[in-house]
């Protein structure tokens, strides 16, 4: 796992545990399920999440636990449900949460889909400069998996004129002159 892909989840354990703590319930799934997230241990975090999606109070947060941990297993139409099913049960509405939705979609073959939810996260005013940054960099590679060459001509000058100093988005303007 990457360095900024690690920081991501460590911040989304730890926004996950805060809620879960401010729901006050008596039920410590969610909170079993964020140490066994944390762990690394994604197969029973999603047992506990289950658990603690049966309280209507902890079901936004324990469906966005599960959701991360169906993505770290490479588990994406589940995991994509799974965020949708966060959302549907209250989660607040992330830059995050989009991006693993967009991200999901990618994975799952479903660039259009894609391209709503990271203009979604973009929309959000809780993102970081590197997670605006990657959502933007993404947002070109599903343009391009549309086959809207055009589109992502245009995506990419916004992107290098915003991060002149992205060695990949140099490398796919490259690849785009070619279409």
């Amino acid at each position: 796992m990457d360095k900024y892909r690690t920081r991501v989840l460590v911040i989304l354990v730890t926004v996950l545990l805060a809620a879960g703590m401010l729901t006050g319930c008596g039920d410590k799934s969610l909170e079993k399920g964020l140490e066994l997230l944390e762990a690394g241990d994604y197969e029973n975090a999603v047992d506990e999440f289950k658990k603690a999606a049966e309280d209507d109070g902890q079901a936004g947060e324990a469906y966005r636990g599960i959701g991360i941990a169906k993505w770290e297993l490479g588990e994406y139409e589940a995991a994509r449900n799974a965020f949708v099913s966060a959302l549907d049960h209250g989660a607040e509405k992330t830059g995050a949460i989009y991006n693993f939705l967009g991200n999901c979609e990618m994975q799952n073959g479903n660039a259009k889909s894609a391209l709503n939810y990271y203009s979604l996260g973009i929309a959000c005013e809780d993102c970081s400069e590197e997670m605006l940054q990657e959502m933007k960099f993404n947002e070109i590679a599903a343009y391009e998996q549309c086959g809207e060459w055009e589109n992502a001509k245009s995506k990419l000058a916004a992107y290098t004129a915003e991060y002149p100093d992205d060695a990949k988005a140099l490398k796919e303007a490259e690849f785009l002159e070619t279409q």
